[in-house]
């Protein structure tokens, strides 16, 4: 027996080295091609792929119910993909985290995990693929792209999918191979279009070109991007790296208690780490100034981190230490390698659009030919159909008199001239089908065959048009699914503090009470500068303070945000305010900005006016809260000023009626914040206040008029000064007296202010206007002007 089995055996002698050297080849081979690397066509790698495509066999649609993650996961892993079922459920659940792909391609419910935690078990969970996976899918059965045999042979699966948007650079991807990795940021999908758009029209664009459209990353979290030396460096050679930020404000969270809440953090950090981070910081004291950290992170309002800070430490020098000691800033290296014909190769924002302009104009000119095909085809048999009819009882003699089914085609063939796939589909034909009515439907079928496919073929024949189609459709994708940017990008060097200058700063992290100016440019951007010095006549408001104290700002919607003055960006000198942000960025609100208050003055009281001519007086109790209402608006209704206006003042209504009004503020009563205020000023229908404020020592009214119909900033129309001692007194509630004549082709005012010696006037863009505005009596006209009138200092 034994020398039967020696008989039967072979050995076969091999170089170990050799082998060992083949089987990693192969191994590296499977790992890069089949695992870790996505195609630059689709940016997905092939679990990926053949996730989505599954799910879109399994008619899991947007509009469809959920099924459990774990049928999905068994149809991929026994259909296409036998690599075992938790790789296909990491993947999946990765496409389902909003905090990982900035559009997610899979609509999950249940725990999906977040960024400290992991997600349920495959059981627990449900999927369905998300509306913008729809297009990634979209026209696979129109023979865009190329199938190829699944791992068994028994069925297909696509190649690439035809991607209706760069998913690689929308999405963004990671992965280590054998020898190489990638690491690719999200992008903003309207963004990235646009510069695909602008690639596909100039194909000569340069990287700056394409920076104009897209100017960096958009990080699902919304964190901070500093600096774009290193995504230049990316976009140009497909490697380079930036530095994340978490978005933060100093806010007071309790009682005379300031933090820093924490609104976003870098990609894919957790909170959880971050705390951590913090109390090792502060217990090996690298980090001061703190008293608590709490996380009020939900699902229902997102991401918010509250730092509580000991009374008396500087929140911009605490920030600090938390940007260098915790991940609350880290850095994102960029390494653009994907498969491109079957190749990993490193690219540049303009190799990566390329590629996938070419795929999507590849796969439009596909589908466009299958189209035409498919409508050529369709255009014959309605031509049969149709002949059919004409002669229909010739065509019933016809088959009636032939002895079977080959000889009545062969018959129909030589009489009316049919092809034979004509011939066929009329025998088959049902009688129903023979009805004046369903002549109508078929000639009209024609008509639209025909104009289909001439503009089909226009398609194929001019590349221009082709083109053209691919844009229209990356538009189209880009208006339904697109949103709006996430992520701040700043420009500028990042300064690393070492380790002995950061420790430096907490030991000297408390906030010293020092005067500063909080003012408002004209161009509407808010600064903090070092000293107090009368500023007046060069802003539009200006509040003398201390880098301790808080500020209101009003907005039109009857709210006021209150900010610490510390928290306003500070400049040295005057000349450096063009880099100040704009109040409503700085704000994070949509409603317009009014007026600052100083919330530390607590002995006068606060008029508020409305654009429906609503005055109300509220006094200076404000709550220490972050955000609160002081007037109850009407439906329509708008702040349109707010003045500090003790018994002893007078309040100016001024309408673009010409109306003008001057009162007591002792008429008004003063309210509480939540309530609705009482009449101002009396309007005439279609009237509205443009103008409100506490009447100042010897000034003059301003006022500018133009004609309605013009587009605003377009017509500088004419304008006038009168001293407001000039206008009469009335009561509230009144109708006021008229403040300016209004010339031919005028019809209202569209501005008013009150101008002392030292104010200035600026336009739309923040210039001083130079021209001197005349003065005149209180009902003249005015003086024609060369630029319009946008504001004013005091």
């Amino acid at each position: 027996m034994s020398e039967i089995i020696s008989a039967s055996e072979k050995i076969q002698d091999i170089d170990v080295s050799m082998e060992m050297k083949d089987s990693f080849l192969e191994y590296s081979y499977s790992v890069i091609y089949a695992r870790a690397l996505p195609d630059a066509r689709d940016g997905l790698k092939p679990v990926h792929r053949r996730i989505i495509y599954q799910m879109g066999e399994m008619g899991l649609r947007p509009d469809r119910g959920h099924v459990k993650s774990a049928r999905v996961t068994g149809e991929v892993m026994g259909k296409l993909h036998p690599h075992g079922d938790s790789a296909i459920y990491d993947a999946l659940v990765r496409m389902a985290q909003d905090f990982s792909l900035r559009y997610p391609l899979i609509d999950g419910h249940g725990n999906f995990g977040s960024l400290d935690d992991g997600p349920a078990a495959a059981r627990y969970t449900e999927a369905r693929l998300a509306p913008l996976a729809l297009v990634m899918n979209e026209s696979l059965d129109e023979n865009v792209v190329d199938f190829k045999p699944n791992y068994d042979a028994q069925l297909s699966e696509p190649e690439v999918l035809p991607a209706a948007f760069p998913n690689l650079l929308v999405n963004g991807s990671a992965g280590i191979a054998v020898g190489m990795a990638t690491n690719m940021a999200p992008h903003n999908l309207r963004e990235v279009i646009a510069g695909a758009i602008h690639l596909l029209d100039h194909p000569e664009a340069t990287l700056d070109d394409l920076m104009d459209f897209i100017p960096g990353p958009d990080l699902p979290t919304g964190a901070t991007i500093l600096g774009i030396d290193g995504i230049r460096d990316a976009y140009a050679s497909g490697r380079g790296s930036f530095k994340m930020r978490a978005k933060t404000t100093v806010e007071t969270v309790g009682p005379r208690k300031l933090g820093i809440v924490v609104s976003a953090l870098p990609y894919l950090v957790g909170p959880e780490k971050v705390i951590e981070k913090i109390k090792d910081g502060v217990n090996s004291k690298r980090i001061v100034g703190i008293s608590a950290v709490t996380d009020l992170t939900d699902r229902a309002n997102g991401m918010k981190l509250v730092i509580e800070l000991k009374t008396g430490f500087d929140p911009n020098v605490v920030l600090e230490l938390l940007y260098k000691f915790t991940p609350m800033e880290e850095s994102f290296a960029i390494n653009a390698v994907a498969l491109v014909n079957g190749r990993p190769e490193s690219l540049g924002l303009r190799d990566l659009l390329g590629v996938y302009l070419a795929h999507r104009v590849l796969v439009v000119r596909r589908r466009s030919s299958n189209r035409l095909g498919k409508r050529t085809a369709r255009l014959h048999l309605v031509e049969g159909l149709l002949v059919a009819i004409e002669s229909i009882d010739e065509v019933i003699q016809v088959i009636r008199t032939s002895d079977e089914v080959a000889a009545a085609r062969e018959r129909l063939m030589q009489i009316f001239d049919l092809s034979e796939i004509q011939a066929e589909y009329i025998l088959e034909l049902k009688l129903r089908r023979l009805t004046k009515f369903s002549r109508i439907e078929l000639e009209t079928e024609q008509s639209q065959l025909k104009a289909e496919i001439a503009e089909l073929r226009a398609i194929l024949a001019d590349d221009s048009k082709l083109r053209s189609l691919v844009a229209d459709e990356l538009r189209e994708v880009a208006k339904t699914y697109g949103d709006e940017r996430r992520s701040a990008i700043q420009d500028g060097q990042v300064v690393v503090q070492s380790m002995a200058s950061a420790l430096k700063s907490a030991s000297s992290a408390e906030l010293s009470d020092e005067p500063c100016s909080i003012v408002l440019t004209a161009a509407g951007q808010i600064a903090r500068l070092a000293n107090s010095n009368d500023l007046s006549g060069r802003y539009l408001a200006q509040v003398s303070t201390t880098t301790r104290s808080d500020l209101g700002f009003a907005a039109s919607d009857g709210s006021v945000i209150r900010i610490h003055a510390a928290d306003i960006p500070e400049f040295a000198n005057e000349n450096q305010l063009n880099s100040a942000p704009k109040v409503n960025d700085f704000l994070g609100i949509s409603a317009k900005f009014v007026s600052l208050i100083d919330l530390n003055d607590t002995s006068t009281a606060i008029a508020i006016g409305t654009k429906q001519g609503v005055v109300k007086r509220v006094l200076p109790e404000f709550p220490d809260k972050h955000e609160f209402e002081i007037i109850s608006l009407k439906e329509g209704d708008a702040v349109v000023g707010v003045a500090r206006a003790g018994d002893d003042a007078e309040l100016i209504f001024t309408t673009k009626d010409t109306q003008t009004l001057i009162f007591p503020a002792a008429s008004v009563r003063p309210q509480g914040r939540p309530a609705g205020g009482m009449a101002g000023i009396g309007l005439s229908e279609n009237d509205e206040v443009i103008y409100f404020d506490s009447v100042k020592p010897d000034s003059s009214l301003v006022s500018a008029a133009c004609s309605d119909a013009a587009l605003p900033g377009t017509d500088p129309g004419s304008a006038k000064q009168t001293p407001l001692a000039e206008f009469p007194r009335k009561g509230r509630a009144t109708g006021g007296v008229r403040s300016q004549k209004l010339l031919k082709g005028e019809d209202r005012l569209y501005f008013a202010a009150q101008l002392s010696e030292e104010s200035v006037l600026f336009d739309e863009t923040g210039r001083k206007i130079s021209v001197s505005i005349p003065t005149a009596k209180r009902d003249a006209s005015g003086q024609k002007l060369s630029s319009p009138l946008a504001s004013c200092s005091y």
